[in-house]
């Protein structure tokens, strides 16, 4: 059964979760999808996992990098998997119809705007009436994640 991992980002931004997250898939041998909700997003989450931080190096690649199949991480505007992920990680409130065929799903919004995050209350009850296993993560007061549900 897929689960779904809601992350509530309040005091990290998208650019500073994101690459913390894909580390901990890459550890894990697995492989991610990125599913953002532009292309302009995606080309600039692809700039910014090369130069996040400089003593790391986050393994990734998009469209105008070709070689999707050999790719760990792959961004993406279009719901699709061509590095064979097991993991999907979405961004913007982008989502895909294909949830069901990843291990572990990862929804990253922005607590700090409120469409975002009725937008995620929205997401987490369509995947809880599709029967997925739901977690919901929130940021502490030291920025570490602590499951609240």
């Amino acid at each position: 059964m897929t689960e779904v991992r809601f992350y509530h980002l309040q005091r990290r931004t998208l650019e500073q979760a994101l690459p913390k997250i894909l580390e901990k898939v890459l550890e894990r041998g697995w492989r991610a999808v990125v599913l953002a909700g532009s292309r302009e997003r995606v080309d600039s989450l692809n700039q910014h996992l090369w130069t996040y931080d400089p003593a790391s190096f986050l393994p990734h690649g998009a469209k105008r990098d070709g070689f999707a199949a050999d790719q760990p991480v792959w961004l993406t505007d279009e719901d699709e998997t061509p590095n064979a992920a097991t993991v999907l990680v979405t961004v913007d409130g982008a989502e895909s119809a294909r949830t069901a065929e990843f291990e572990l799903v990862c929804d990253l919004f922005d607590g700090n705007d409120h469409f975002a995050v009725q937008a995620a209350r929205e997401r987490w009850k369509r995947c809880k009436a599709a029967g997925f296993a739901l977690t919901y993560w929130q940021e502490n007061e030291r920025g570490a994640w602590e499951k609240k549900a």
